[in-house]
């Protein structure tokens, strides 16, 4: 029997399959298809832009910078780092209803969040609960591993310690009495980060887990004192924490602080005069950031967001104006059918 050459020998199957017979289906492309194709794809895209664009435009936004550079501004005293434990207060008022939920952002500009080496700066494990790393905190954290002294710091990390600590009561202004505005923080945080990727250590007392450890270097008090008066919101579980840790992709950026959605303010803030009051405790004088809050209300596309609306109106004008033009060439260099040749 003759041994087969090996170029015989690697040759697929004479199959449908390995050959590439099988029956298939190429559309043909003709200007009866493409350019009412072009027509209808922009008609559509123009209807969701104007959508986008009608509905981002009626998205209540009120933006009051705070960081106190300008000599008149009420937060000017605040800002030297000399000055400790200072109060500032923001007034305004409201001509109009303020639509609820109402949501309250804090906001800081020039400050790089998406920095590699600061990303990176935290222990993952630890911020799980996992009390061998509050021992042995992860390199990465350096140089907020350890103290000066040699002692673990939880949580470690460049993220961690910087955590914004400014603090917010909203007050409105009735009769020359301050009524105060209800905050609501619980649930501003992701789901995952709350139920899966952050969690207490099972010791209890909490506090009794952090036991030969120190808190980060520029905090006011330690993690497990975040809220000690609600265990569901203490720790490394603590909303406030988890929206500070999950980093901003842009040097500007706003993180949710609280939503307004209780009491006599279901429906929003109502017209009327406004006093916020700011613990001014968060320095950025030092890389001429600024630090501003923002009071808005969302609606079926989340945020304000023109952009998107107007990226839409642009593709959906772009698409109608290049069906016109194909139809204007298609109608002048339309050529006529091949006259059919005798014999064929």
């Amino acid at each position: 029997m003759a041994k087969e050459e090996p170029e015989l020998a690697n040759r697929p199957d004479n199959t449908a399959f390995t050959q590439q017979r099988l029956p298939a289906w190429q559309p043909m492309l003709s200007a009866g298809i493409v350019i009412p194709g072009f027509v209808l794809i922009g008609v559509a895209f123009i209807g969701i832009g104007v959508a986008l664009f009608v509905t981002s435009q009626n998205i209540q936004v009120l933006e009051k910078d705070y960081t106190g550079v300008e000599t008149n501004s009420p937060c000017f005293k605040c800002s030297d780092p000399s000055v400790k434990n200072c109060v500032c207060k923001l007034d305004f008022s409201l001509n109009k209803l303020f639509e609820g939920p109402v949501f309250f952002y804090y906001g800081l500009s020039n400050y790089f969040q998406n920095y590699r080496r600061y990303g990176v700066s935290r222990d993952d494990t630890q911020l799980s609960g996992d009390l061998e790393h509050f021992k042995n905190p992860d390199e990465d954290c350096t140089p907020y591993q350890y103290d000066a002294r040699n002692i673990p710091i939880v949580p470690c990390g460049s993220v961690a310690n910087s955590m914004f600590n400014d603090t917010f009561k909203l007050y409105q202004i009735v009769n020359g009495k301050k009524k105060l505005v209800p905050f609501d923080g619980k649930g501003i945080a992701w789901w995952t980060d709350y139920n899966i990727k952050y969690r207490n250590p099972s010791i209890l007392p909490l506090k009794n887990a952090f036991n030969g450890t120190v808190k980060p270097i520029f905090w006011p008090k330690p993690v497990y004192d975040l809220d000690p008066t609600d265990p569901a919101n203490n720790g490394f579980i603590n909303q406030d924490f988890l929206v500070w840790m999950r980093r901003a992709a842009l040097p500007d950026f706003r993180k949710l602080y609280r939503r307004i959605t209780e009491g006599d303010y279901a429906k929003g803030l109502p017209t009327g005069d406004y006093s916020l009051e700011i613990a001014y405790n968060y320095p950025v004088m030092s890389f001429d950031g600024r630090k501003k809050v923002v009071f808005s209300n969302v609606s079926w596309m989340g945020g304000k967001n023109q952009f998107l609306g107007i990226a839409y109106l642009v593709i959906g004008s772009m698409c109608v104006v290049m069906s016109l033009v194909m139809l204007i060439v298609y109608a002048k260099f339309k050529f006529p059918e091949e006259e059919e040749i005798p014999g064929r």
